[in-house]
Order: structure tokens, then sequence, then C-alpha cells
């Protein structure tokens, strides 16, 4: 896709809609996300499996992100934008929809696949239409607009869910998030401009545009060093109830919390990333390393909690950042590139999810987690090193 500024064409509150709507999109996949996460104790007392059993249904979605981020866009390749994004919309409804009504575990489990499908297509293409709307030198606030959709689910989507699916079962949940689907469909005509692809770039040209060292060390980067992330984050509900002791009907105020990092995260890293991309990129690596680390240490305490899990949601911010430097290092294969770096932030929510539950399971306690955590995020800083070394050497592909 063009990536060449549409801002002369399109007034501030034009693109300042758009953009919003983008986001409200993100909002609702996020929530459908993360909301499993708070509530895999409701979900695994239906289906009558253990919690960590029901865990798998988080890297189950992440293998759907995984496997359709690459095909929707291969298949979209020379479709105009705005129409992708309609399709995308229209899985989230079904995905979700289903999720709402399955009643056996190999259902639900289909169902998730399905919902998990659009999700990397989506933040791919909307961060790219976003940033085709305003100047270069501002496209990485452009794309943190966007996530700031999946910012704000944790903020106030998955708070407000985890807090409906106490109340009136979790099914409600996904069945809130599927009408989400249908209100994006409804919006987008109404908001984001027509964009039409790239028709020089064949589907196959992205692909082999993909295919240098740059590109893979990047979503490597991406796939190991952000799941500490979703380590901590897929086993938070039990752990506040049974490490920190707080009753369930307080765990969406940490969610939110957590949710409100993501955003200020968001905002200001974006920002950095604008001014300096590798150095926040490299910094961000360390910043996750640090308090996912100390979230282990001070798991019992609820207030020092509260806090580690504010500063660990800072480095979401980490999102956007490696999503321009893809833009950067596949010129190419821009669309492409984008989506993936969301199938790699999904691959990381299944290693996290699967490395965080096999700690659990061997009885290494709910509060492992962390250094679980910790570790996932520092074994990306070597891969980010390592990209950054064989670029200045000349070794790019």
């Amino acid at each position: 896709m063009k990536t060449t500024s549409l801002s002369q064409e399109n007034n501030p509150t034009t693109i300042w809609m758009a953009h919003l709507v983008l986001a409200l999109g993100g909002l609702f996949i996020g929530t459908g996300e993360f909301a499993a996460m708070g509530l895999l104790p409701n979900i695994a007392q239906t289906f009558q499996v253990t919690i960590p059993t029901a865990g798998y249904l988080i890297s189950i979605y992440a293998c759907g992100v995984i496997v359709g981020s690459p095909l929707l866009v291969i298949f979209g390749a020379r479709m105009e934008r705005r129409f992708l994004l309609y399709l995308l919309a229209i899985l989230v409804f079904i995905g979700n929809g289903a999720s709402a009504f399955a009643n056996h575990f190999g259902l639900e489990a289909i169902a998730r696949f399905i919902a998990g499908l659009p999700h990397g297509a989506y933040y791919g293409t909307a961060g790219l239409v976003a940033a085709s709307l305003v100047p270069h030198h501002q496209r990485t606030q452009a794309i943190g607009r966007v996530m700031l959709g999946l910012a704000a689910a944790n903020l106030a989507g998955v708070p407000l869910v985890t807090w409906m699916g106490q109340l009136w079962g979790w099914r409600s949940t996904f069945g809130l998030i599927s009408l989400g689907g249908i209100i994006l469909l409804l919006l987008l005509p109404l908001t984001v401009p027509k964009i039409k692809s790239d028709q020089t770039i064949s589907p196959l040209q992205e692909v082999s545009a993909m295919n240098t060292r740059q590109v893979w060390l990047t979503l490597a980067t991406a796939a190991i060093g952000f799941g500490g992330m979703f380590a901590v984050y897929s086993y938070i509900t039990p752990t506040l109830i049974h490490v920190t002791q707080q009753p369930e009907h307080r765990v969406p105020l940490f969610l939110a919390l957590w949710g409100l990092g993501m955003v200020i995260g968001n905002i200001i890293g974006s920002w950095l990333a604008d001014q300096s991309l590798l150095k926040t990129i490299f910094g961000l690596l360390i910043w996750n390393a640090i308090f996912l680390g100390l979230f282990t240490i001070i798991a019992h305490s609820p207030l020092w909690v509260a806090i580690c899990l504010f500063l660990i949601g800072t480095g979401f911010a980490l999102v956007p950042a490696l999503q321009a430097r893809l833009m950067d290092i596949a010129p190419k294969a821009q669309t492409l590139a984008s989506a993936m770096n969301h199938s790699a932030f999904n691959l990381s929510n299944a290693i996290g999810a699967w490395t965080g539950g096999i700690a659990i399971s061997t009885g290494f306690g709910w509060a492992s987690i962390g250094v679980v955590g910790a570790i996932l995020a520092i074994c990306g800083i070597p891969l980010f090193v390592f990209s950054i070394l064989i670029k200045n050497k000349g070794y790019s592909s």
C-alpha cells in the first residue's frame, strides 16, 4: 500500500475522526483478546476444566492471529483498504458471536480461533491507513492512536466486561464484543476514506520483500521479548486472588491500572519513537524485563502490585514502535509486515500463556509468572541488538 500522506486532502477533524473509529475497532478487538484472560476461572468452571487448561484458549486465539494475519493480508493485497476492514469487522462479529454460544470446550476453542483470524490483519491495515493520513514524521503517533484502542481495551473494556462476566456470565462478554463488530462495520464508511492499495505490488512481491534477516529478527524480538507481558497477564486474575489475596470484585480495578499504564505508555512511547525509534525500542525491552521480574517479589502486596502492573502496562509502547520499524525495513511489504507484527505479538501471547502455565502446573506457584516474564523479556534484547549490528554492517538480507 502507498504510504504517501493524504493530509492535504483531509482536514484535521476528518483525520481525527478516522483515527478515532479505527481505534474503536482496536478497542473491540483488544477487549475480545484480553477478556478471556480476566475470565479464565469462570470459563474453566463452565467447561469443567482446570484454569491452565482454560488458558489454552488464549493460545488458540493467538494461533488464529498468527494464521489469519498473513493469509488475510495476502488475500486482500490488492483490495481497497476500507473494504478489507469491512470484511475483518464481519469476522469479529462471527468469531465472538460463536464464542458466546459454544456449548463445548472444543467448540469454544474453534470459535476463539476464528475470533483471532482478523486481529493482526485489522491492526496492521488500520495502522497503515492511519499513518497514510498524516505526514511521515507523525506516523508512529498515528499508529499509536490505533493502538490506543487496544490500550483502552485494558483500561476500560476489559474491566467492564470482566465485571459483566461476573454478574451475567462470561458469555455476555463475547456477545457484547460481537455487537462491536457490527458497530464498526456501520461507522467505517462514515469516517474512513477509501484508500487504494498499491496495484504495482503483488502478493508474491510482498511475501518476497519479507524475506530478510532484519524483518525476521524484528518479528522474533516481538514474539520473544513481549511474551513476558502475556506470561503475567494470562494468569493475573488467579494470581491476584490467591497470592495478593484480593476479592474477585477488585480484579477489574487492577486490570484498569494495567490499562491506564498501556494508554500512557502508548502516547509517550509513540512520541519518543518518532524522535528516536531504535533507542525507544531498546529502552522498552529493558524496562519490561525490570518490572516483570519485580512482580514476583512484590506479588503479596496489593499496593506494590497495583503500582507494578501500571508500570508493566506502559511497556505496551513497544507495539507501535516495532510496527514503525517494520515499515522502515520492509518498504515493499508494509501491509504484510504490519500484520505480521501482530502475529508476532500474538505468538508472544501464546508463548507467554504456555510458559506461564508450565511454571504454575509444575508447582512454582502463581507468582512465578513474573520470573517467567522477565526471562522472556531479557531474551528479546540480544535479538534486537543483533538486528542492529548486522544492519550497521550491511548484512540486511
